[in-house]
This record gives C-alpha cells, sequence and structure tokens, in this order.
C-alpha cells in the first residue's frame, strides 16, 4: 500500500530504490504475517527526518505511521543494516570510479557536537569547549564514509581513534595502507597504528608561518565529507538518546549522499 500523495526533496528516486532495495532485509524473520508496509515509504521517513531535523511525530502523514518508521528504524540500526548497506553502497561507488573495491589511503578525522537536554552520555571536549560527543569517521580518498564511531567529547584523539580503527571490516583493515591525519593524531598512536594495523599514520600539518584558513593537502577530503553531513540538520546536534542512534543517523546522510551520486541499474 502506497502513504505518498506529496514528493519531498529528500524521498527515493525510482532508480535511488532500486538501488536500495536488494541491500534491504525485506523477509519477516520468524512467524507472522506477511510484511504489508511500503519499506520505500518508511525509507523516505527516515531520510525526510534525518535530512529536516524534525522529531519522529512530526514526519508527515504522507508517509506511514511514526511508530512503524521508528520500529524499522531501530531494528535495522540494532541488526546492523545500516552499516552493511553503506558499506556496499561505498564499494559501488569506488567500482563506478574505477577505483579498487576496498581502499589503500584513507583520512581520519573528528567533529565535536553539541547534545541536547534528551539523557544519555556525554562528555565536555576543552579544546573545542563542546559539551557533548565526538563523531570519529575514517574515509577513503573519495570521501566515501568507511567507519564511525560516536563517543562522549572528553576522551582524547589518540585513544578513541583506536575505537574507529578497531571496528573496521575486516577487508578494508586488510587493505588500508595508510591514513592521513591532523597533528591531534601524533604521538604514540603512529607506533600503535603501525603495531597493530600495519597502517601508517601520515600527519598533515598547518604551516605555522600562515594566519587563518588552509586547505591542507589532504585533510580537505575528510573535512568535505564533514560538510556533506552538515547539510542533513538531525545531525546539526547530537539528538539520539544512544551513541548507536547517533552513529545510525551518521550511516543514512551517508547513504543517502551516496545514492545521489550513484547511477542507476541497468
Amino acid at each position: 500500500m502506497s502513504h505518498k500523495k506529496r514528493i519531498y526533496t529528500s524521498d527515493l528516486t525510482d532508480e535511488q530504490w532500486e538501488l536500495i532495495k536488494p541491500l534491504l532485509p525485506l523477509e519477516r524473520d520468524g512467524p507472522g504475517r506477511p510484511l504489508e508496509l511500503d519499506l520505500r515509504a518508511v525509507l523516505n521517513g527516515i531520510f525526510y527526518l534525518n535530512r529536516t531535523g524534525c522529531q519522529w511525530v512530526d514526519i508527515p502523514r504522507e508517509y506511514p505511521a511514526p511508530s512503524s518508521i521508528s520500529y524499522h528504524y531501530n531494528k535495522w540500526k540494532e541488526d546492523g543494516t545500516w552499516r552493511r548497506i553503506n558499506q556496499a553502497l561505498r564499494t559501488q561507488e569506488r567500482v563506478r570510479v574505477s577505483r579498487n573495491p576496498e581502499p589503500t589511503v584513507g583520512s581520519i578525522d573528528n567533529q565535536s557536537v553539541k547534545t541536547t537536554a534528551f539523557p544519555g552520555v556525554r562528555g565536555y571536549d576543552a579544546g573545542k569547549k563542546v559539551n557533548g560527543r565526538k563523531r570519529h569517521i575514517v574515509v577513503d580518498t573519495i570521501g566515501n564514509l568507511l567507519e564511525v564511531v560516536v563517543h562522549p567529547a572528553d576522551i582524547q584523539d589518540r585513544d578513541d581513534a583506536k575505537l574507529v580503527l578497531e571496528k573496521l571490516s575486516k577487508q578494508t583493515q586488510a587493505s588500508l595502507l595508510k591514513l592521513w591525519a591532523n597533528s591531534g593524531y601524533s604521538g604514540k598512536l603512529i607506533d600503535w597504528v603501525k603495531e597493530n594495523r600495519e597502517i601508517t599514520l601520515e600527519i598533515v600539518s598547518r604551516d605555522p608561518g600562515v594566519k587563518g584558513f588552509q586547505l591542507l593537502p589532504r585533510r580537505w577530503v575528510v573535512e568535505r565529507t564533514f560538510s556533506w553531513f552538515d547539510r542533513y540538520r538531525r545531525l546539526s546536534k547530537d539528538y539520539e538518546r544512544s551513541l548507536a542512534s547517533s552513529e545510525a543517523m551518521v550511516y543514512i546522510a551517508s547513504i543517502h549522499t551516496m545514492l545521489k551520486r550513484l547511477p542507476p541499474v541497468s
């Protein structure tokens, strides 16, 4: 059944739906009635919330009931569907631009964001003067998201970098040879990455003689990825109660971004 009467800019096109449909768990697990809900409409509702930053109860009536949308969002968060879709689309995007399916070089960085009044873990980033959480991401040289970890903002870059590197898939860990990072990742972390992940961590530093903004070689790629995510208002702050939900919202923004770049299924 269809719940759509109006088209929103965050909605999937027919071509984008054909790309993502094979990656969804469309079969119901266990006994029960067959799934009757329009999963394309469910996805559109989730993308609408992620892009506009609205609350669940304010999702437009053209979509299924907010409770049905949030049910699937949470189910796919808990079973790793969002992460798997992101990995699959990232591989497709790399092949599309004539790259190897798994990257050999990438960039690592983090972003501190404020949290809201909702309960949940948080911390104070004294350097950036932000009380909230950090989004720690690794991207390839195109800017595609390889992995994300969200944690309290009071954890130092050298410590939380290990969390996101350990979360990388086995295939990505095996292929990665080098990561570009800023000076916040210098010190003992360089040796740890080399010994435990066999990856060279190369620090790209600012020129101390230049004042103001600098476009750092290699580093602009991961910064551009964060700018892509800034277009999604749900990520303007961390509105989520759990760290897992915070990570899921980043995966969803990444998925929506890649769907816009991938060509239609032939």
